[in-house]
């Protein structure tokens, strides 16, 4: 019985991060993307918020913030 307790509990703090991530605020996550690509060696890159509806067929998503209302948008040079 206390297994399957704690089995269920297990499986509802997993479950229940991904809404957590989805909520995150688009200044924080963009703050975290942009350490990651330095970490990389990656230079002369920007990175944009974009409101959802208004992502370009060709643009280069690399996030997604608010709840998925907003994207982080990639651009090279």
């Amino acid at each position: 019985m206390k297994t399957s307790i704690a089995l269920l509990i297990g499986v509802s703090v997993v479950l229940a991060q991904p809404v957590v991530a989805a909520m995150k605020d688009c200044e924080e996550l963009k703050t975290e993307i942009a350490a990651k690509l330095d970490a990389k060696g990656v230079k002369d890159c920007t990175l944009t918020v974009v409101p959802a509806a208004e992502i370009k067929a060709d643009a280069k998503v690399v996030g997604s913030c608010e709840g998925g209302s907003k994207r982080i948008v990639y651009t090279k040079g």
